[in-house]
């Protein structure tokens, strides 16, 4: 598979070694998992013993849902350190990430507290065939919450970044440090339809966005969020610029 999937790294080599020697995967999903609430935890029992033979690793199915819907989002993560300095080129080619998320809700078909751990993703492909398009960690998760995934990055879609402007503002006698930098982002995509990408820039400071080419978001005082579309087989440019007091 040509891309950037997501892998969890885990932290436990006693347990990746005892891995490597396990010979065979069994799936037990005749053994339904009963959910109770202890304390302030949550408490997973089988309602049955099962077993696991020699060199062998059973998976136990937590929940079943069919159909819950769920919502893709292309992300173009920014940095804060290029508002207070001059950097000119910051980057071609940029990776844009890949997310899902979908609602732990009844309304969704779930509505179960989920425990922390690895959650996987496959998805079909033309023949039918369950393909894995990456993992990622969720923490304990409680009902009527969003699980959120990053599955890896973008293959067709790429950015280009650069700083067209900089400048150091006159310092009033008893003010903070002010600067003035105006930044370039071509969204290029090279799908056969139109994608939507979310570019997040976080900006520390006192920040005014004074001019735009599309019209951002103010998320909260430290980032600023611009929906752009890009056509099938095509680019979008981006351009705004911004003052910052420190």
């Amino acid at each position: 598979m040509a891309g950037d999937v997501n892998r969890v790294q885990e932290n436990y080599p006693r347990a990746m070694a005892m891995r490597k020697n396990l010979e065979m995967i069994a799936a037990d999903a005749a053994a339904p998992i009963a959910e109770e609430s202890l304390l302030e935890y949550h408490l997973y029992s089988l309602d049955r013993p099962t077993t696991i033979a020699e060199n062998q690793t059973k998976q136990v199915a937590l929940l079943s849902a069919s159909n819950v819907p769920a919502r893709k989002e292309l992300v173009l993560r920014g940095a804060d350190y290029y508002y207070q300095g001059q950097f000119g080129d910051l980057g071609t080619k940029m990776k844009v990430g890949v997310f899902i998320e979908f609602d732990n809700k009844e309304a969704s078909k779930l509505g179960m507290p989920l425990p922390k751990g690895i959650m996987r993703v496959y998805k079909k492909d033309n023949q039918g065939n369950a393909q894995f398009v990456g993992e990622d960690n969720i923490d304990h998760t409680p009902k009527n919450e969003v699980v959120r995934l990053k599955l890896g990055e973008a293959f067709d879609v790429t950015a280009d970044k650069k700083q067209t402007d900089f400048k150091t503002l006159p310092r009033p006698s008893k003010g903070n440090s002010a600067y003035e930098s105006a930044y370039q982002i071509t969204l290029k995509n090279a799908k056969k339809e139109k994608v939507l990408v979310t570019d997040q820039e976080p900006i520390t400071g006192d920040w005014k966005i004074t001019s735009e080419s599309q019209p951002h978001q103010k998320v909260n005082s430290q980032l600023v969020v611009w929906k752009v579309e890009i056509p099938a087989e095509g680019s979008t440019t981006l351009n705004y610029r911004a003052v910052v007091k420190y």
